[in-house]
């Protein structure tokens, strides 16, 4: 197997694996990593591929927290081996109280970092994320607080995801009036398919330095080669999850993509992660997986680097999403 590759998180000291694994999938119902056995199985596989930045978040799992007590099990001992990155932000159906939507707050923070500590197993969390914007809290209240929990011990980075343009720089200029510590990195929808990230969200991160961290990677799997026909696979994601993807799929644009992948002599999933580890900027390729082979296919998948002409001939297949004019 190819050596796995390690960037900087953004401009900080914080290093990641340049495929990272999304939990997303650990303990989620109907899947094989639904039992701890399972994702054991995924995560010795992540761990022996050389991937060591681990995404979850606290409502993850048929049941909200879920996923980080999988993961906090499966990694044991071998914890401070690893980055994790988990989240918070997102509703938890009243797990850390009522929070009345507030979950950039003050109290509601403190209430789930401490049972995100517990359930992982740990008395650290490498990156701290908030999952979504609050509308009801200000930004500056988010961060004093986050910057707290830095202070304690209990948090080394922070970073933030599914933040527009705006509300990348807003972030990046109260940490610099507050003096309290900045998001180090964005986590993004972004792949082939869908690159809406790259009008507001990439150009942010870039002018602040922030680690991108894109999610998604394979389009729910649209981008694996499996979807060149009218219908999905039998027993394929598409088949009971988000159907109606398969309304707008381009299959002649697909088509494309999978002539210019076997001309390279790679596999689409490999050209697909390939192309966003590619991207300036880009510090992990945030993958899921509930299988062990799919991890090594995952962690290959950086093996390919594409010259100038690749990447023509990829915007050439999926065009860059067209800025609006404003005059």
């Amino acid at each position: 197997m190819d050596t796995m590759e390690y960037r900087r998180l953004g401009s900080s000291g914080l290093v990641v694996s340049a495929v990272g694994l999304g939990c997303n999938n650990l303990g989620r119902a109907g899947t094989a990593t639904q039992d701890q056995a399972g994702t054991d199985a995924i995560i010795n596989a992540a761990l022996e591929s050389g991937i060591t930045f681990f995404d979850v978040a606290d409502m993850y799992g048929k049941e909200p927290g879920l996923s980080e007590t999988m993961l906090g099990k499966a990694l044991g001992s071998r914890r401070d081996e690893v980055v994790i990155g988990t989240k918070f932000g997102l509703d938890m159906n009243g797990a850390n109280g009522n929070d009345f939507g507030a979950r950039g707050s003050r109290s509601y923070i403190i209430r789930a970092v401490e049972a995100s500590l517990r359930r992982l197993g740990t008395d650290y969390l490498d990156l701290y994320q908030f999952h979504t914007p609050d509308p009801l809290t200000p930004v500056a209240e988010t961060l004093a607080t986050l910057d707290g929990l830095v202070s304690a011990g209990k948090v080394r980075y922070i970073g933030h995801s599914n933040h527009s343009g705006w509300q990348i720089a807003e972030a990046e200029f109260t940490a610099r009036i507050q003096g309290t510590e900045r998001f180090i990195s964005t986590q993004n929808h972004y792949n082939l398919l869908d690159r809406r990230a790259e009008l507001e969200a990439v150009p942010a991160a870039q002018a602040y330095s922030l680690g991108l961290l894109p999610y998604f990677p394979l389009a729910n799997g649209l981008l694996t080669g499996k979807y060149s026909g009218a219908t999905a696979p039998v027993g394929s994601r598409l088949t009971h999850a988000r159907q109606h993807l398969m309304d707008t799929v381009d299959f002649s644009q697909l088509r494309s993509f999978s002539d210019f992948a076997a001309e390279r002599g790679f596999t689409e999933l490999e050209i697909a992660i390939s192309w966003l580890a590619a991207q300036p900027g880009v510090s992990s390729v945030i993958a899921g997986a509930t299988r062990p082979g799919q991890i090594e296919q995952n962690a290959r998948a950086n093996s390919w680097k594409p010259s100038s002409k690749d990447l023509a001939e990829l915007d050439t297949i999926f065009p860059r999403t067209p800025r609006i004019a404003l005059f």
